[in-house]
């Protein structure tokens, strides 16, 4: 994808649902061409329900920053990453947002949070459902 489209802007995201005994991760790499569209490759795997919301939340962190490492090491070009928190402090999901961007931010990525441009956890979401 990226020799074919040198254009393309890449975003790493993941989401997760957790559903009756299981929790659901969907982690996608997603290839944004321009106003063109969007190619993307999702991963989806099952793990025993995790109940503590922090423990959940941050494993999407871990999946997405390690996907993009592996990319990163083998690939030449820019990653973003798009984290499935809100900057919002009303939500629940905004105690993570410090310390997933600066762990993301340390590595050299440029990360997106809601409420701003979400390409891969929208897709991620998707395939949560």
């Amino acid at each position: 994808m990226v020799a074919k489209y040198p254009y393309a802007t890449i975003h790493v995201g993941t989401d997760s649902q957790s559903i009756s005994k299981r929790t659901l991760y969907a982690t996608v790499i997603a290839y944004r061409l321009g106003n063109r569209g969007v190619h993307y490759i999702v991963h989806k795997i099952g793990v025993p329900k995790i109940k503590d919301l922090w423990t959940r939340l941050w494993k999407e962190t871990e999946m997405s920053i390690d996907i993009a490492e592996q990319m990163k090491s083998e690939l030449d070009v820019d990653i973003q990453i798009d984290m499935d928190y809100n900057e919002d402090e009303n939500f629940k999901s905004n105690r993570l947002v410090n310390a997933s961007r600066g762990w993301a931010n340390s590595l050299g990525y440029q990360v997106n949070m809601k409420p701003n441009i979400q390409v891969a956890t929208r897709a991620a979401d998707h395939h949560c459902k």
